[in-house]
């Protein structure tokens, strides 16, 4: 049974960090790749990031680049998506979900349809 749990969003000012934690389990954490989407009331729920454990590669949205870094502890089969120079727009529910990992090249990653299992969300407010 997969389970993922995100936790560490928060209220922050604008400029500031936060780190946001993925703990999985049920799954060959080094066999699988982890995203994260954020959803913002009233929007589509959208990719930020992408940890592919098979290529060892990461990906990120371009607003989030620079900002952004996810990586991962295998010893503890747990996702990390450090946030800094956070902005208000920043703002949304955040979530984390497994899916397969993509093959080098691809590019299918940023769509929520093809990840299988999900975490719940954590709320991550930036306050201007």
């Amino acid at each position: 049974d997969v389970q993922l749990q995100a936790s560490g969003g928060g209220l922050v000012e604008t400029g500031g960090s936060l780190r946001l934690s993925c703990a999985t389990s049920g799954l060959t954490f080094d066999d699988d790749a982890i995203g994260w989407f954020r959803q913002a009331p009233g929007k589509e729920r959208t990719w930020v990031s992408l940890i592919n454990h098979k290529y060892r590669s990461t990906h990120y949205t371009d607003s989030v680049k620079g900002r952004f870094t996810i990586s991962s502890d295998s010893a503890k089969n747990t996702v990390y998506l450090q946030m800094s120079s956070l902005k208000p727009e920043d703002t949304a529910t955040y979530y984390c979900a497994a899916t397969v990992p993509p093959e080098p090249g691809s590019t299918w990653f940023d769509e929520p349809d093809y990840y299988t299992d999900w975490g719940q969300g954590t709320q991550v407010t930036v306050s201007s």
